[in-house]
């Protein structure tokens, strides 16, 4: 199990657009990830979970992966996230 934190920069926080590409980089990967925030943890590559938490700009969430590619699927969406979803 790996995890890092990361803090929203995006201005709008994590809503419906940035959510969905935030989805798609998750389902690239075969680990299991998660997204916590304030202790509640939802799978990352559910749109109707990551929405439910209400990700706001400047929070600051933990990105949780399991699996065989769990390093390379956390840093490549605290990336996605530091990067304010650009590409």
């Amino acid at each position: 199990m790996y995890e890092k934190k990361a803090t929203i920069v995006k201005q709008i926080g994590l809503h419906a657009r940035p959510a969905t590409f935030l989805i798609q980089k998750a389902n690239e990967f075969k680990s299991s990830i998660w997204i916590e925030k304030d202790e509640r943890r939802v799978n990352a590559k559910s749109l109707l979970g990551v929405l439910s938490l209400g990700v706001a700009k400047d929070m600051t969430i933990n990105i949780i992966a399991d699996g065989p590619d769990e390093v390379t699927a956390v840093d490549t969406l605290c990336e996605l996230i530091s990067s304010d979803f650009e590409e």
